[in-house]
């Protein structure tokens, strides 16, 4: 497999991750959306990563989806969703919230840096969404006390999370006082000093 898409992107980095703890081999192609959108319009015409090549050469688009795809490829004993409801739910909810935060950080980094009028009326917007994700991540966190948020073992809900902290904090330094977060910070605290997280990473390139 081929995963296209640079890693300071967290709809990338979180299906690159999944592929790696899964132990599914694929190629990485750090290609930019913007610099290398002809490189990414023959696999993907929206020229929108995270693009994965298949081996039989089809395409997925979209990081929801490509998930799906590689928890079916391992199978339910291995796939990161809880195979049970309503646990299942409430995990894709908490991962659906986590991505839905980091398009919201990647529109208001669009307004405010590509835009040559702000629309301050559209950055209030997006500052107030993603300051109701995090304090509905933060009560949800807080409530838990097991190592990830559903259980032992590290799942889609934590690798969301934490790939959208990450790349919130990264594209905009300053606008989150994660201090205000103490269970999110401690989250993404443990979860980026794994390996995985680590060799799985790149720091912040602003698109130009």
């Amino acid at each position: 497999m081929i995963l296209i898409g640079q890693y300071d992107s967290s709809f990338v980095r979180r299906v690159g991750i999944a592929l790696t703890l899964y132990d599914l081999p694929f190629e990485h192609r750090p290609w930019s959306t913007f610099g290398d959108a002809d490189k990414i319009r023959p696999y993907n015409p929206l020229t929108r990563v995270p693009t994965l090549v298949l081996d039989d050469g089809d395409v997925l688009i979209e990081s929801h989806l490509i998930i799906e795809h590689v928890d079916r490829l391992v199978g339910p004993e291995r796939a990161m969703y809880p195979a049970a409801e309503p646990q299942r739910h409430r995990a894709v909810k908490i991962a659906a919230l986590a991505m839905g935060m980091a398009d919201k950080a990647v529109s208001l980094f669009y307004e405010m840096r590509l835009h040559s009028h702000v629309s301050d009326q559209w950055v209030a917007r997006c500052k107030a969404q993603i300051d109701s994700v995090l304090a509905v991540l933060e009560e949800d966190r807080a409530a838990r006390g097991t190592d990830y948020w559903f259980g032992e073992r590290i799942g889609h809900a934590d690798i969301a999370v934490a790939v959208a902290l990450r790349h919130l904090n990264d594209s905009h330094p300053g606008l989150i006082d994660m201090a205000a977060y103490p269970a999110l910070s401690a989250h993404a605290a443990q979860l980026e000093a794994m390996p995985v997280f680590q060799s799985v990473s790149q720091p912040f390139i602003a698109p130009s």
